[in-house]
């Protein structure tokens, strides 16, 4: 249940700063095509997720509790594509680079067909 708790607070923070930090970005940039606020919650989410896993490799002082709240909850309400960044960049670290663009690949083409797909059963 501690688990559940941890994963439900961190989440609703990051989901707080996506929604703020979005709509910052929108507010200045709503007339642009590109979608600016989007890109940078992604990137910043990734910049985040490696910086935590650097110090969760080379620090002891962080437990399980606190990963599973910054990745699980925090990271994982302010935005997926963190996680997402970050396991394909293990896989290149662990030698792996046929799988890790095999994942890019495939996240980003099923998933906007998903996408489509759920747009088009919908009437």
């Amino acid at each position: 249940m501690k688990q559940f708790i941890l994963v439900g607070i961190g989440g609703g923070i990051g989901a707080m700063a996506r929604y703020k930090i979005g709509s910052i970005f929108l507010h200045h940039v709503a007339h642009w095509k590109f979608p600016l606020g989007t890109f940078v919650i992604n990137v910043l989410g990734c910049l985040i997720a490696g910086i935590l896993a650097s110090l969760f490799d080379r620090h002891v002082f962080f437990n399980a509790d606190m990963r599973l709240f910054l990745f699980t909850g925090l990271l994982g309400g302010f935005t997926t594509f963190s996680a997402f960044g970050l396991e394909t960049v293990y896989l290149i670290e662990q030698h792996e680079p046929f799988i890790a663009m095999m994942n890019i690949m495939m996240s980003v083409l099923v998933g906007c067909f998903a996408l489509w797909l759920g747009m088009k059963i919908v009437p």
